[in-house]
């Protein structure tokens, strides 16, 4: 089994900032991307940063400049560094990841149970 577990998620004021973690466990051999999503009420899943293994990143125009997403492969962990944050911001925050639990096995992807971030204005 792997397991995603996220933390770090609360309550900031607008401008302030927030750090997302969240660490892959169980019989993983390797984890290829990692990524960040968001869902906001009455809103759809929506894709927030994303990192390869080899440490590519890529980001939605809307945290742009003000996400950072990072990893750590030893640990199997992707943080979320979050600054200048708004009050749309304010979201369940998701890890994703593909995992392969073996060499030779296929990759699948697993999700996290999400970390409620709110921003006030």
């Amino acid at each position: 089994q792997v397991q995603l577990l996220e933390s770090g998620g609360g309550l900031v004021q607008a401008g302030g900032s927030l750090r997302l973690f969240c660490a892959a466990s169980g019989s993983i051999f390797s984890v290829n991307n990692m990524d960040w999503y968001r869902q906001a009420p009455g809103k759809q899943r929506e894709l927030v940063a994303v990192i390869t293994s080899g440490g590519s990143t890529n980001y939605a125009d809307s945290v742009k400049g003000r996400f950072t997403i990072s990893r750590d492969n030893a640990k199997n962990t992707v943080y979320l560094q979050m600054n200048s944050l708004k009050p749309e911001d304010t979201a369940v925050y998701y890890c994703n990841a593909d995992v392969a639990k073996c060499g030779r096995c296929p990759v699948y992807n697993y999700w996290g149970q999400g970390t409620q971030v709110t921003v006030s204005s």
